[in-house]
């Protein structure tokens, strides 16, 4: 070959997948067969960055995504009630219209998620033995709530978002680098309860039972630390979820419906969280 062959053939060389350090080669990190390499990673990363900024301790709050402020539940709810009046007999519409009254209903627990953050991290900011600091799933709803909460009270909170078919994007309110997008539920789940001192689950739909009942089996089986898992909104869980009937039925334990606690205001949860752990130690 001629030098401008040999030219060619060096770039060609240069330029080819192959020739990236493997690092920096995301088709090749995106295999298959480099699974395992992932997973790490999405271990380590959180882990890496949190420890960077201190926190080592974490208050987790679940709760619906649906779940939003009054003030936009009600102009929701105001928009659907002027078209069911326009179409009285559209079944869909009234289904609607239903569906956006529990909403508004519902309403009151993005508040009360707020409140409760804000008060516990107004805690953790006056004293110094009291290290929490929220983590949701970084999403809307109740999530976008507690993280509020925490911001209100000028204190760091983290989101842990989830790639999902549809788009979720972080809320506002979490701090900026603390907030971090896994691939693997499983992952982002165990780094929800690392460092857990209290999980609370505000109403919610198949994702907040999903992480309640992952809590509750880790609890059960003492393969985590021993925390509360409040339930707040006891009208609610108790509509949906009849542990009693799981005791009953001998497939859990009497023991174990003192896994559980519920709760229906900020102040509640607050005190409960304390004199949990200071019964603890």
């Amino acid at each position: 070959m001629d030098e401008k062959a040999l030219a060619r053939r060096k770039q060609e060389i240069m330029d080819h997948s192959s020739y990236l350090k493997a690092y920096k080669d995301i088709e090749f990190i995106n295999r298959v067969e480099l699974r395992p390499l992932r997973l790490e990673l999405e271990l380590l990363k959180p882990q890496i960055m949190l420890a960077e900024q201190g926190i080592e301790e974490t208050i987790v709050v679940f709760g619906g995504t649906q779940i939003i402020n009054s003030k936009e539940a009600t102009a929701s709810l105001d928009t659907l009630t002027a078209k069911l009046k326009e179409q009285p007999d559209d079944k869909s519409l009234q289904r609607a219209v239903y569906v956006a009254e529990k909403k508004v209903a519902k309403s009151k627990y993005y508040d009360e998620c707020r409140e409760f953050s804000r008060m516990i991290s107004e805690k953790a900011n006056n004293e110094k033995d009291c290290c929490y600091h929220i983590v949701t799933g970084g999403g809307p709803g109740i999530m976008e709530a507690a993280n509020r909460g925490a911001d209100d009270a000028g204190r760091k909170s983290i989101g842990l978002n989830i790639t999902l078919p549809f788009e979720q994007e972080p809320n506002a309110y979490i701090t900026p680098g603390l907030c971090f997008n896994f691939h693997y539920f499983a992952l982002r789940k165990m780094h929800f309860l690392f460092p857990a001192k209290a999980l609370i689950c505000f109403p919610g739909g198949f994702g907040t039972l999903d992480e309640l009942f992952t809590a509750l089996t880790l609890r059960q089986t003492g393969r985590m630390q021993s925390i509360p898992i409040i339930l707040y909104g006891t009208e609610y869980w108790k509509n949906i979820i009849n542990f009693d009937f799981l005791a009953d039925e001998g497939v859990i334990s009497d023991d174990h419906l003192e896994l559980i606690s519920f709760t229906d205001s900020p102040q509640q949860t607050l005190d409960l969280i304390v004199e949990y752990h200071k019964s603890a130690s």
